[in-house]
């Protein structure tokens, strides 16, 4: 019985046929396979665009190496969607805006937006763009996903979207952008307000970078429990952001975060209940226990507390769920930060526990009051200060029962660190400066791995900060006078 086809007349031995048949049909089903994973899209949305509108993106297939890009128009996009696909590290899945020649970024609003008919997914209320959690595309674990240039907005419980069940109001907690779930995530450049959330963060996400980003003007009128920024992530960065005033008579965080391996760097974060309120994560333990959780890393960033800001507090560190075993309990590292208070009472950081410690150093702790209106911590806790600036006059606490505070090398010249123009915001230092030149060393492992080596650049965004400036205090170099 003949088992293969009778070998061509004068050619190389039966095997060597049969084998070099079936590398042949490799090489065409590899090249088959290739040319449909790598080929990708990029769907151009806008006026004179093959897109006019939003909804017409296939959401539910994009592809590693896709890209959308709305580009800007006069009117807003009033469009809404999940995102629960994944892209690979070499080839993301790209969402950007193309801003005008002015400058202007792209509009979606959420205000009567419409999501695409392919698309079904869960927590519409919850967002204006959603990342993972969806029927319609399949659940998977989005990985690899940027968002980039668009002016985000308008996401709260005066607002309604439009749903395959009619006109819908938005939630509470509703944020301009919900992450459910997602690895590798990058949001840039983005402007997220007037919303209940800015940003939300849920605790199924892994390494995020949030930077460049202005964030402000959300929460919601009375309530304590909506913020500018709101997230729980296994890795996540927060750097070269903008991050303003809520919304009048809200009375919620600016950054609010329930992290493993936070690092916020090179912001600027202005008002606010708190500044900062870095908590324990609430049923993570994939976070709980990733090794990151009991350090977090706070620097070069400018801190401003506003006169009418409602908490004393500029930070909070610990834990506030009630379960004391899952807070955070490590070391807060805050240096070469610039943090104003213009309050008449402040406390720069509270403690949760006695197992919560503040590494504090080279930073700048100026309040316009006289120095015995500052105290350091509240009344748990224990911190390490050395080679900050700071008023003579300062306290521990305001409180009788307070945490351990050492201090060493603090710097104390007047009332002024030397700033070009502290009533106009300008927190540059000057020549006269007593800032300059007097930090001291940072941790072996911190200078390692989370050095001082930028600095933030308004109205968002981050420069080099020179080589000559690395030894001064604070957030910012002095700028040059001539």
């Amino acid at each position: 019985m003949q088992r293969y086809p009778s070998q061509p007349q004068g050619s190389v031995s039966r095997r060597s046929w049969i084998l070099n048949g079936l590398l042949s049909l490799t090489v065409i089903g590899s090249t088959l396979i290739c040319a449909a994973e790598c080929r990708a899209e990029i769907y151009e949305v806008g006026p004179e665009q093959k897109y006019t509108l939003l909804e017409k993106v296939p959401w539910e297939s994009l592809s590693p190496g896709d890209e959308v890009r709305i580009h800007w128009r006069a009117q807003p996009y009033r469009s809404k969607w999940v995102i629960c696909r994944r892209g690979t590290k070499d080839k993301p899945i790209v969402v950007k805006g193309i801003p005008s020649d002015k400058g202007e970024l792209p509009v979606v609003d959420g205000r009567r937006a419409v999501t695409r008919p392919q698309l079904r997914y869960w927590g519409e209320q919850r967002g204006i763009i959603k990342i993972g959690g969806a029927r319609d595309p399949a659940d998977t674990m989005p990985v690899h996903i940027v968002i980039e240039n668009l002016d985000i907005r308008s996401a709260r419980p005066s607002f309604f979207y439009f749903s395959s069940e009619g006109l819908q109001k938005y939630f509470q907690n509703a944020a301009a952008i919900f992450i459910e779930k997602g690895e590798h995530i990058t949001i840039r450049n983005c402007y997220l307000h007037d919303c209940g959330n800015g940003l939300f963060i849920a605790p199924d996400s892994k390494e995020i970078l949030v930077e460049n980003c202005a964030i402000y003007h959300n929460g919601i009128a009375d309530s304590y429990y909506e913020h500018n920024v709101y997230t729980e992530s296994a890795g996540i960065t927060f750097q070269g952001n903008y991050l303003g005033p809520l919304r009048e008579n809200c009375l919620g965080n600016n950054l609010k975060d329930r992290s493993a391996g936070l690092v916020v760097r090179y912001n600027w974060i202005e008002s606010g209940n708190r500044q900062l309120d870095l908590v324990d994560s609430e049923g993570s333990d994939t976070i709980r226990f990733d090794p990151r959780y009991r350090s977090t890393y706070v620097y070069g960033n400018v801190l401003v507390k506003r006169k009418e800001d409602s908490n004393t507090q500029m930070i909070h560190y610990g834990g506030d769920s009630g379960s004391e075993e899952n807070y955070r309990k490590g070391t807060l590292f805050l240096y070469n930060n610039t943090m104003i208070s213009r309050r008449a009472s402040t406390t720069l950081v509270r403690l949760s526990t006695e197992s919560e410690h503040l590494d504090c150093r080279n930073n700048i702790l100026y309040t316009t009051h006289e120095g015995k209106s500052l105290a350091i911590l509240d009344e748990a806790g224990t911190a390490s200060l050395s080679y900050n600036w700071i008023k003579s006059g300062w306290k521990a606490a305001h409180s009788t029962r307070f945490g351990k505070v050492s201090s060493e090398k603090e710097i104390h010249s007047g009332a002024d660190p030397g700033f070009q123009d502290e009533a106009k915001n300008l927190f540059f230092l000057t020549a006269k400066s007593a800032c300059l030149g007097k930090a001291g060393p940072l941790p072996a492992a911190v200078k390692a791995n989370f050095p001082v080596k930028q600095e933030f650049k308004g109205p968002r965004g981050m420069k080099q900060r020179p080589a000559a400036s690395l030894n001064d205090l604070g957030a910012l170099e002095r700028e040059s006078e001539e």
